[in-house]
This record gives structure tokens, sequence and C-alpha cells, in this order.
């Protein structure tokens, strides 16, 4: 089956889709982007695409971090998304990769005075990580960088050769992924997800000025917890207070809703998955495929 992508205002066949070596962002990492899933409800043999308006709303916020100019507006970016899987016709959950780069062939960092271009991919896409088991999870050497060097509120793709040292480190290690520390120490998130604890009952989560991205599945955890009735707090989490949490699961597009086994070796709660997370897993769940009537106005149907 032919694969088509979006890029430079046309559908084009994935395998004929190039950039010129001295692309600007492949150059110096100077692109932003932002991962999107679609879910296949084969019950109603619909695609569902979820939050497709906040993703994009984020895009252009790191976008204008990084100097650049939307040659699209939300409901334009949207139509485009849905018009590429209806071309791509996956019976399966989908990824969505769009990306505002600079498109510049010039030699220097500098973001003014050099073009903007857009693209989007999209590819089938199961679980990132086993269902089966919690994940494992170490506190990482390296730290976050901070909203005074490479923000992390924006998705610069530059910035994820952090995510990269996190990640391959933890891997090398033996553990499942990481969790990061700013450079004061205190909890931000995973390599490339956000982080949440069950203390007392509580939904604890740390704050959006913690050095994280702010995760469109963090906020919809967020919702969903209210919903349920789980009360939530939003603030700065110390490195111990993990080893102590309840329960503790990381949450993003990828990731979608993970439960955590162990942070340093220590088992959290008992090494299994916890009431609540499974709580809030179930009802994702159904909520991202359309099956829950009042949260379907976050999921834009593909198919006609």
């Amino acid at each position: 089956m032919t694969e088509y992508v979006y890029l430079n205002g046309e559908y084009i066949e994935a395998d004929k889709a190039v950039l010129p070596i001295r692309t600007h962002a492949f150059l110096y990492g100077t692109s932003v982007f932002e991962g999107i899933r679609a879910y296949y409800n084969s019950e109603e043999e619909q695609m569902y695409a979820f939050r497709v308006k906040e993703h994009y709303q984020r895009l252009l916020a790191s976008a204008k971090v990084m100097w650049m100019k939307s040659p699209y507006t939300l409901e334009e970016y949207a139509k485009i998304t849905r018009e590429l899987l209806k071309k791509n016709g996956y019976k399966t959950d989908a990824y969505i990769r769009p990306t505002l780069y600079k498109s510049s062939i010039k030699v220097g960092p500098t973001l003014t005075d050099n073009e903007d271009s857009f693209l989007i991919f999209t590819t089938p896409f199961g679980n990132y990580f086993g269902t089966e088991k919690g994940l494992k999870l170490c506190v990482s050497s390296w730290r976050r960088t901070s909203d005074n060097a490479i923000p992390p509120r924006a998705k610069v793709s530059g910035a994820y050769a952090n995510s990269a040292l996190i990640k391959t480190d933890a891997h090398e290690s033996g553990f499942d992924d990481a969790v990061v520390l700013s450079e004061s120490g205190e909890v931000t998130e995973g390599s490339a997800m956000n982080i949440f604890l069950v203390i007392n009952g509580v939904l604890t989560t740390t704050n959006t000025t913690n050095d994280i991205l702010v995760g469109v599945t963090r906020n919809t955890v967020i919702e969903l917890a209210h919903e349920l009735g789980i009360p939530v707090k939003e603030r700065s989490i110390d490195r111990t207070e993990l080893y102590n949490a309840d329960e503790i699961f990381c949450c993003g597009t990828g990731a979608q809703i993970v439960p955590v086994e162990s942070v340093d070796h220590r088992i959290i709660g008992d090494g299994k998955t916890g009431k609540i997370t499974k709580q809030i897993q179930d009802l994702y769940y159904d909520v991202v495929r359309g099956k829950v009537e009042k949260f379907k106005g976050w999921c834009m149907p593909v198919y006609d």
C-alpha cells in the first residue's frame, strides 16, 4: 500500500519525500513538533484522532518561542491531518508527527531571516511500552534542560538530545526509563513523559513551572481524575517522595497511561497497577476511542 506524507503544501508518496542536507533544522535542531495519536474503533469502523486542536495549539506556542510563523490556522492543520490519515487508510491505531521547521539552506544558528516550513508523516503505532508489567525507573544522573536554556515547555527537536541521553543511560543500566530532576533537584518528568504520584489518595503531579513539557495527556488525566472524583494536587515533588508513593504512573501521547513498578529498585506500593491508576487507565482507553459521549468532542473522526 502506498503511504503518503504532507510536505511543502502537497500530499506526496512517503518514499519521495526528501529534504536538502543543508536544511537548517537538520543542522541545528531548529524545529518544533507534536506527537498525536489516532485510535481505530473497530466496532464503528472509525478512526479518531485525539485532541488534535490542543496539540496544534501547543505547536503554535512552541513556534512562538522559536521565532516561527505558522503557515496555517488551527482549522487548516486539523483538515490537513484528517485528509492525510484518510489517504493512508489505516485500520489500526496510528501516530501523527507534524513538524514546523526552519527550512533555509544556511550555515549559522540564527532563527530570524530563516524560512519556516511544515510537514506531517503518520505511521501505524501500537503500545510504546509493554502492557503486562509496570515500568522499572531510575532517577537519572542527567538534569532536565531549564526554561532559561532550552525551555521544556516548547517541544523543540534539538532538546530531545537531552531525552536521548536520559533514556539511553537508563536502558544501559537495565531500567525501562528514568525520572529526571531539575537543576535545583526537584522532580520534573520522565525522559519524554509526565509523571503522577498517588499519595494518600491524592493524585499529585509537578507544577507546569517545574521545567516540564505541559502534556496534552497530562491535562487529559487531570480532567479524567476530576470526572472520577479523584482529588488532584499540582506542586513541587522531591526525589524521595517517589520511593514512598502509594502509586506512580507516567503518561504521554506515546506512553499513554503506564504504571510504574519501581523507582531506583524501590517497589512502589505492592508492585502492581494501583487502583487509581487502573481507574484512569480504563477510562482513558474508552475516551480516546470515542466511547464516552461526554468527551467525544476531543475525538476527531477521520473516515466519512
